[in-house]
């Protein structure tokens, strides 16, 4: 997966919203006013750092060469996952829609309601 395709992909998150509050080079991708992904786009190696359940956080490093806790992150929730690397695209895209998941989870019953029509 190529930086265009990746940041395809995050666009068509259901209500996704593309922002840049850092700098004009770092894009954030949020639902619902929350940030589920991290693009940076001036970096030497593509990537893009995404929320993620703690447990699995950890087994996704130590699966992947390409996965490292995020940098200036919260390094226990959030992860790199270099593009260059060893995880394949349809693998990269299910942790893209795990880290949309993990931030609904943490957002009101309301706020939840809206964005999925019902509780889950």
């Amino acid at each position: 997966m190529n930086i265009e395709e990746l940041f395809d992909y995050c666009q068509s998150v259901r209500g996704a919203e593309t922002t840049t509050p850092f700098d004009e080079v770092t894009i954030v991708m949020k639902v619902m006013g929350k940030m589920f992904a991290l693009i940076p786009t001036d970096a030497d190696r593509c990537s893009i750092s995404l929320k993620c359940d703690p447990v699995k956080a950890i087994a996704l490093r130590e699966k992947y060469a390409c996965v490292e806790a995020a940098y200036h992150m919260n390094k226990t929730y959030w992860n790199t996952i270099y593009l260059d690397g060893d995880m394949p695209g349809n693998e990269l895209r299910k942790w893209i829609d795990h880290s949309v998941e993990e931030v609904m989870k943490k957002l009101p019953k309301k706020q939840q309601e809206q964005y999925y029509g019902t509780v889950k």
